[in-house]
């Protein structure tokens, strides 16, 4: 198996880390999205197999059990998210390098095991402020929901220094041209 790269991206909800990552899948042809699978309902403009595997709690549980994840974690209460070790497979195996659009812990996981092949990278914001009218623009969430992940969000900012890399998305412009300069720095390293 040919064996590559891969880059993690983690952040709160609503941060930009999923505008950032598909701004990298069009500048780079040897990156391959990861397809998460979760647990959580379909947004309207979400593809099945696209976007996620969208499994049901019984498929998810059942390859825990049967060691299809490489790591996977319990989000949000009774909501999982996972990285199937098939994903990672078949982009390597095509020569790729991976990208991934992660939780905060599953990112911090992930850079755990693949250790020097990976680099992880943290998408924050100014303040929670910026995310809540971030979120509230999305329109994808209620107002229970919204205040969930700013919850979250306020756990998850803490565990920044776990990663390789911080970017700040106060300025979407500077933010992609950040992530272009690192990414494109760690891919030509030798490893």
């Amino acid at each position: 198996m040919i064996v590559g790269k891969a880059v993690i991206f983690s952040a709160p909800s609503g941060s930009g880390k999923s505008t950032i990552v598909k701004h990298l899948l069009n500048k780079r042809r040897d990156l391959e999205f990861s397809i998460s699978a979760t647990t959580r309902a379909r947004r309207p403009d979400e593809v099945g197999g696209k976007d996620y595997h969208f499994l049901t709690k019984k498929d998810f549980l059942g390859k825990v059990d049967n060691g299809s994840f490489l790591e996977y974690e319990e989000v949000y209460p009774g909501i999982y998210y996972g990285t199937l070790q098939s994903e990672l497979d078949q982009i390597w195996k095509a020569g790729n390098h991976v990208i991934f659009d992660l939780d905060v812990k599953g990112g911090i996981k992930l850079n755990e095991i693949l250790k020097i092949r990976a680099l992880a990278i943290f998408i924050k914001v100014g303040d929670l402020s910026t995310l809540k009218n971030r979120l509230i623009a999305r329109g994808t969430e209620n107002l229970d929901q919204i205040t969930l992940r700013l919850a979250k969000a306020s756990e998850e900012t803490a565990f920044e220094s776990k990663f390789d890399v911080s970017i700040i998305n106060n300025d979407l412009d500077k933010a992609l041209q950040k992530a272009e300069e690192v990414i494109n720095q760690f891919l030509k390293e030798d490893i």
